[in-house]
C-alpha cells in the first residue's frame, strides 16, 4: 500500500543550471501553495538535490543521472519510476528536448505543463524564448491554472556564515564562469584591483568558486592577501547565508550570482555580448553593467556602480 494513498502526487523537473534552478524558486513555491495537501516530488540533477531537499517545497526529491539513449536499460528504469510514481499532474520548469522527452516516456496521458508536443496544458508563446526566464515561467504557470507566483524567498535557509570566521564589513565576489565561455568573465586582473580597492577602504573581500576558478582566485589573493578565500567550501545553503549579511556582491554572469541576489543581497553582475540580461540577469536588488567586450569595462565603473548600492 502506497505510504500517501490518498494524496495528490504531482511532479516537478527542474534539472539546472544553477541560475535557472534559481528562478525556478518562485514557481516551486507557486506550485507547492496551489497543491496544498499534495506530495510533490521534484525530479532534479545531483548539485541541487541537497538544497532542494532542505526547502519546504518538495516532499521528495529524484536525482535524474540523464541516461543517453545509449543506455537503454537506464532509460528503461527512468521510464518505470516516472510511470510508477502515480503522478497526476507534471510541471515541466526544465522545457528542454530532454524533459519533454520524458512527456513521452511517461505514456502522454498525464497532465503535462510544458512544450512537450501533445502536452495538456502547453506554454504555446510563440515568443517564449525572447522572454525572461521570470517571465517566461509565470506565463507557462498561468497556462496551468497557478495565477500567482512570488520572488524567491529562502527565508527558510538556516547555514550559519559565522562559520567561515568573518567579521565585519565584507563583499561576495565571483570571478568565475563557464570555463567554455571566456568572453564572459571579466579580467581576473580586474577583480583583484577590485580586492586591493575594497581591503583598503577596511571592506574584506571574500572569494567564491570552484576548483575551476582557483588559478582566478590565486591570483587575486597575490594582489590582496587580505581576501578571504572561499573556494570549495561553500554549498548553495552557505552561499545564501553569505548573501544575508554581505554589504554587496560583484560576479560576472554566473550561476551563484543568482543565488546571492535572491537571497538578499545587493549586486553588480557584469555582461558581455556572450550573454543578454533582458533574457536571464539575476532579479533583486541588482545593478546591470554590460560592455560588448568585458574587458572595456573598468574597475572605476564597478567602483562607482557598488557606491551607488
Amino acid at each position: 500500500m502506497p505510504l500517501y494513498p490518498r494524496a495528490e502526487r504531482i511532479l516537478v523537473i527542474k534539472l539546472g543550471a544553477l541560475g535557472d534552478f534559481v528562478q525556478a524558486c518562485g514557481p516551486f513555491a507557486a506550485i507547492r501553495t496551489h497543491h496544498g495537501d499534495a506530495r510533490i516530488t521534484l525530479l532534479t540533477t545531483r548539485p541541487y538535490a541537497e538544497f532542494a531537499a532542505a526547502s519546504p517545497w518538495f516532499d521528495e526529491v529524484w536525482i535524474d543521472d540523464k541516461p543517453r539513449l545509449t543506455q537503454p536499460l537506464r532509460v528503461l528504469a527512468l521510464r518505470r519510476r516516472l510511470r510508477q510514481g502515480g503522478f497526476s499532474r507534471v510541471y515541466d520548469l526544465q522545457t528542454s528536448d530532454r524533459s519533454s522527452f520524458y512527456f513521452r516516456l511517461m505514456g502522454r496521458d498525464v497532465p503535462w505543463s510544458g512544450i512537450a508536443p501533445g502536452c495538456s496544458h502547453p506554454h504555446a508563446n510563440p515568443r517564449r524564448d525572447f522572454m525572461h526566464t521570470v517571465e517566461r515561467q509565470k506565463e507557462q504557470l498561468a497556462a496551468a491554472g497557478i495565477a500567482q507566483v512570488p520572488a524567491p524567498d529562502f527565508s527558510w535557509v538556516r547555514a550559519d556564515p559565522s562559520a567561515f570566521g568573518l567579521t565585519g564589513s565584507f563583499v561576495l565576489l565571483c570571478p568565475g564562469g563557464a570555463p567554455h565561455r571566456p568572453a564572459k568573465r571579466w579580467p581576473v586582473e580586474n577583480f583583484a584591483a577590485l580586492a586591493v580597492g575594497l581591503a583598503q577602504r577596511g571592506v574584506t573581500p571574500v572569494l567564491l568558486g570552484t576548483d575551476k576558478e582557483k588559478a582566478a582566485i590565486a591570483a587575486i589573493r597575490t594582489a590582496c592577501p587580505q581576501a578571504v578565500d572561499l573556494a570549495e567550501r561553500t554549498g548553495f545553503l552557505d552561499i545564501v547565508a553569505l548573501a544575508r549579511a554581505a554589504r554587496a556582491a560583484v560576479g560576472n554572469d554566473t550561476g551563484p550570482m543568482h543565488l546571492i541576489a535572491a537571497g538578499g543581497c545587493s549586486a553588480v553582475v557584469l555582461f558581455s555580448h556572450e550573454s543578454d540580461p533582458a533574457l536571464c540577469a539575476p532579479r533583486g536588488t541588482v545593478t546591470v553593467l554590460r560592455r560588448p567586450h568585458l574587458a572595456e569595462l573598468s574597475v572605476l565603473d564597478v567602483e562607482q556602480a557598488l557606491g551607488q548600492l
